[in-house]
C-alpha cells in the first residue's frame, strides 16, 4: 500500500534535520513515494546551520533556538520560542495536505490546527511519552506542571487523525490513554539504515593502550543513565580489579558537563574519554573498535517503554551490549544484549567484565544483533508502516 502523494509538512523541535536520523529517514521515504516534503526545525550549532535549504529534494526551514537549561522554566522558554518560530515559518508555505508533528513537546498540534481548518490532516509522530519524560527527568511527582503536560498530550491525541508510535508499548498508550482506535495507530520503529553502519579497520590507538574499548553512544540528559555507566565503570575498576579497558562516551546533551565532572570525581579521567558529537566517519571508527557497548538507561517510567536508538545502532555495527532490564530494551536487542537487574550498577559492571573475557560470546551476540536490524526490525518494514499511516490519514 502506498500513500497518495501531496504536500507534507514535518515539524521537529528536538533536533535539527537531517541530523535527526529518524526524521530524515521519514523525509526520504515520503519523498521517494512522491510527496513534496517540507521540514521546520531548529538550526544546528556546527551543522544544519542554514536558515533555508533544500537537501536531496527535501525543503528545510530552520530557526535559531537556545536549548533549555535548568528546570521546567527553561523548557517553557525554549518551547515558547520554538512554537513562535514554527508558526512564523509555516505561514511562508503554500498548500499543505498533511502536518506531521514529531514530539517533544506536545505543543505542535497548535500549529496544525489552522492548517486542519484549511483541509490538512494531522499525523502525530510520538517520539517520547511526555508525561513519563517529565516524571523521569524532573522528579517532581504529579504536580501542576505534570497535569498540564498530560492535558497537552490529550489535546494532541484528540487533534490527530493518525498516530505514529515508535513501538507497541507506545501504541498501547495511544489506545488506552489517548483514546485512539487501534487502526488509527501505526508502529513505525526507529531503525538504522544498515548500509550506513559498516565495519572499518580497527585502530588500536582508539583503545588508548588498553586491550579493550567500551563505548557509549547517545544523548546525555538526566534520564539517560550516563551517571550509572560511570559508576559501573568505577566498580569495574575498584571492585573487580579491571583496568584493561578504555571507555569512550560519544554524544552531547544538557548533562554533558556534569558527566565530565562526575568522571573526574570518580577518578576515571585517565580511562574515560568524552568526544561530544562527532562526524559519522569517526563514529564508525569508534564503534568498529569497541568490544562492548553500553546502554545504561535506568529503569524509570519513560525508559522502560521506550526504544533506544543507541541499541539499534550498536546492533547495526554487530556490537554486543550491556543494558539494564527494560521492557523495550529486551524487545529491541533480544539475545544481542546481557541484562543487569534494573539500576544495579554492580551487576552492570560484572556483565561488562564477563563479556570482556568472552570473545566468542561477543562475536555471536554481535551477529545476532546485526541480523535483527537487517531483518524483522529493519527500516524497510518501518517504511511500509509509515506510508500506510499517510494513506490512512489522507483517506
Amino acid at each position: 500500500m502506498s500513500a497518495l502523494p501531496g504536500e507534507a509538512l514535518i515539524l521537529v523541535e528536538n533536533l535539527s534535520v537531517p541530523f535527526d536520523r529518524r526524521v530524515w529517514q521519514e523525509c526520504t521515504t515520503l519523498r521517494d513515494a512522491g510527496w513534496g516534503v517540507h521540514v521546520i526545525c531548529p538550526q544546528g550549532t556546527k551543522r544544519d546551520t542554514e536558515a533555508e535549504v533544500t537537501v536531496d529534494g527535501v525543503h528545510i526551514l530552520r530557526y535559531p533556538l537556545r536549548a533549555a537549561t535548568g528546570g521546567p522554566a527553561g523548557y517553557l522558554q525554549e518551547y515558547g520560542a520554538a512554537l513562535w518560530h514554527t508558526f512564523r515559518l509555516a505561514r511562508k508555505l503554500g498548500r499543505i495536505d498533511v502536518v506531521h508533528a514529531c514530539n517533544p513537546p506536545d505543543l505542535l498540534f497548535l500549529v496544525a490546527l489552522p492548517l486542519k481548518l484549511r483541509g490538512a490532516k494531522f499525523v502525530f509522530d510520538q517520539h517520547d511519552l511526555c508525561p513519563e519524560l517529565y516524571l523521569s527527568r524532573f522528579d517532581r511527582g504529579q504536580d501542576l506542571l505534570y497535569r498540564a503536560v498530560r492535558a497537552l498530550e490529550r489535546w494532541t491525541y484528540r487533534t490527530a487523525d493518525v498516530v505514529i508510535a515508535t513501538n507497541e508499548s507506545y501504541k498501547e498508550v495511544a489506545v488506552t490513554r489517548g483514546g485512539k482506535s487501534p487502526d488509527e495507530v501505526f508502529v513505525v520503529r526507529s531503525a538504522p539504515v544498515v548500509e550506513r553502519f559498516r565495519q572499518v579497520p580497527v585502530e588500536p590507538g582508539l583503545k588508548n593502550g588498553k586491550p579493550h574499548l567500551l563505548a557509549y553512544l547517545g544523548v546525555m540528559g538526566p534520564q539517560d543513565g550516563v551517571d550509572y555507566a560511570l559508576r559501573a565503570l568505577a566498580r569495574l575498576r575498584d571492585e573487580l580489579g579491571r583496568t584493561d579497558w578504555h571507555a569512550v562516551f560519544i554524544g552531547s546533551g544538557d548533562a554533558f558537563d556534569d558527566m565530565v565532572a562526575l568522571s573526574g570525581r570518580l577518578g576515571l579521567g585517565g580511562q574515560v574519554e568524552f568526544t561530544g558529537r562527532i562526524p559519522d566517519e569517526d563514529l564508525l571508527r569508534y564503534l568498529s573498535a569497541a568490544d562492548v557497548c553500553l546502554s545504561p538507561d535506568p529503569l524509570n517510567p519513560l525508559n522502560d517503554v521506550s526504544t533506544m536508538n543507541k541499541i539499534m545502532e550498536y546492533m547495526a555495527m554487530s556490537r554486543p551490549i550491556v543494558s539494564f532490564e527494560l521492557r523495550e530494551a529486551r524487545v529491541s536487542a533480544g539475545e544481542a544484549a546481557l541484562y543487569a537487574k534494573a539500576n544495579d550498577e554492580a551487576e552492570f559492571a560484572k556483565l561488562i567484565a564477563h563479556l570482556l573475557d568472552s570473545p566468542e560470546e561477543r562475536e555471536k551476540m554481535g551477529e545476532l544483533g546485526r541480523a535483527r536490524v537487517a531483518g524483522a526490525l529493519s527500516w524497510e518494514n518501518s517504511q511500509k508502516a509509515l506510508l500506510a499511516a499517510y494513506t490512512a490519514a489522507v483517506r
